[in-house]
C-alpha cells in the first residue's frame, strides 16, 4: 500500500530541499528495479505539494513551485515534511506563518508525523509541539530555539532527532542533512531495504558527524551594542594575541565587570568563549587548507599548549584536529 507524504511549501524556503526530498521519496521502490533489472518497481511513497493556497509559489532564487492543493483541501497523509525557513535567525515567525503553524498543529493532533528539514523545526516550536522534547534545527538557529523556547531540549550537535509521542516529530539539522531525513522517512514508511537502495543509487553518506563542526560560527554575528561591536571588530584581527579579553576591556572603556556582562548579553557568550570560538574557526580553516602540524596551528591561533588546544577543539567540534583535517581537507582540495 502506498504511503502519502505531503511537502509544505512557502515563499521563504528553497527549491533544492523540497524537490530533492521529493525526488528521493518518489524513487523509493521504483528506481532500483530500473537500474538492476531494467524494469521499474512499485512506487512505495506518493509525494504531494501543499501550500497556503493551491497554485504557483515562488520560493528562494525566484524558483516557482506548483502546489497541487491548499492547506484546507489537503487529504489525510501519513507524513508532512516542512523544509527550511530561509530567514535570518531570530526573525519572528508566528505572524508570518500563522496559517501553516495552525495547520501543522491540527494535523499532528490528528495523528500525522511531522518531519522538518533545517530551520523548519522552528515552526514546530511555534506550534508548541516541542515542549519537553529533544529537538534539532539548523546550527544557526539552535541558540534562538534554546532562548525563545526554554522547554525545548536542544540537541544542536545531532543531525537527526526523533521525538514526541510515537516518534511523530522528526527533525534534521542544517544543510544537506535533509538527505538523512529522507532516508529515515523512507525506512520508516517503506522499509530499511528500500532506504538502502535509495542511498546506494544516490551515493548518500549518512551525516554521522552531525552539525558540531560548523555550529559555533553563527555566535560571532555582529551585535548592536556599539562598544561591544567595536571590540568584536578588533578581536577579529587580534584573537591570537596574549590576554585578548583584558585588551578588549581596555578598548571598551568599560569597567571589567560591566564589559563582561554586556558582552555576554550581546553575544550569548563570555568574552573568553568568544575568543576561543574565533581561534577554533581560524584553526579549522588552516587545517583544511594546509599541512602545517597541529602544534604549529595551535601556536598560530594563540595557544602555547597544543594539548590544551586539542582538548578545546575536540570539545567544540566533536572531532580531534587530525580527524577534522582528514574529513574536510580532502573536500576542500577536491572543490579547489
Amino acid at each position: 500500500m502506498t504511503a502519502h507524504v505531503a511537502f509544505l511549501v512557502f515563499p521563504e524556503t528553497s527549491a533544492s530541499v523540497v524537490y530533492g526530498m521529493i525526488d528521493l521519496v518518489a524513487s523509493a521502490g521504483r528506481d532500483w528495479g530500473v537500474i538492476v533489472d531494467g524494469v521499474a518497481g512499485p512506487q512505495l511513497l506518493s509525494p504531494l505539494l501543499v501550500a497556503r493556497e493551491a497554485g504557483t509559489v515562488v520560493v528562494g532564487n525566484d524558483v516557482p513551485i506548483v502546489a497541487g492543493v491548499s492547506l484546507a483541501d489537503c487529504p489525510p497523509v501519513e507524513v508532512i515534511c516542512v523544509p527550511e525557513v530561509n530567514l535570518p535567525p531570530g526573525t519572528p515567525l508566528a505572524d508570518r506563518f500563522a496559517p501553516e503553524i495552525a495547520w501543522l498543529r491540527g494535523r499532528f493532533e490528528s495523528g500525522a508525523t511531522l518531519a522538518t528539514a533545517c530551520s523548519g523545526a522552528m515552526l514546530l516550536a511555534e506550534a508548541g509541539l516541542l515542549t519537553d522534547c529533544e529537538a534539532t534545527t539548523h546550527w544557526a538557529w539552535c541558540d534562538v530555539l534554546a532562548r525563545d523556547y526554554p522547554g525545548v531540549k536542544v540537541r544542536g550537535q545531532r543531525a537527526l532527532v526523533v521525538a514526541g509521542e510515537g516518534g511523530r516529530l522528526v527533525m534534521a539539522g542544517g544543510g544537506s542533512t535533509w538527505l538523512d531525513l529522507a532516508l529515515y522517512l523512507i525506512a520508516r514508511l517503506a522499509g530499511v531495504e528500500a532506504a538502502m537502495q535509495v542511498a546506494r543509487l544516490n551515493l548518500i553518506d549518512w551525516h554521522s558527524v552531525g552539525q558540531q563542526p560548523f555550529a559555533r560560527l553563527a555566535r560571532t554575528r555582529q551585535v548592536d551594542d556599539a562598544e561591544i561591536a567595536r571590540c568584536q571588530t578588533w578581536i577579529a584581527d587580534h584573537y591570537m594575541e596574549p590576554a585578548p579579553v583584558a585588551a578588549m576591556v581596555k578598548l571598551s572603556g568599560l569597567a571589567e565587570r560591566t564589559f563582561k556582562r554586556r558582552f555576554q548579553q550581546a553575544t550569548g557568550m563570555t568574552p573568553l568563549d568568544y575568543v576561543h570560538t574565533l581561534r577554533i574557526e581560524e584553526a579549522k580553516q588552516m587545517l583544511e587548507a594546509g599541512d602545517a602540524p597541529v602544534e604549529a596551528i595551535a601556536q598560530e591561533v594563540g595557544y602555547e599548549d597544543a594539548a590544551f588546544f586539542g582538548r578545546l577543539f575536540r570539545r567544540a567540534v566533536q572531532l580531534t584536529p587530525s580527524q577534522y583535517r582528514r574529513r574536510f581537507q580532502t573536500m576542500r582540495r577536491a572543490l579547489g
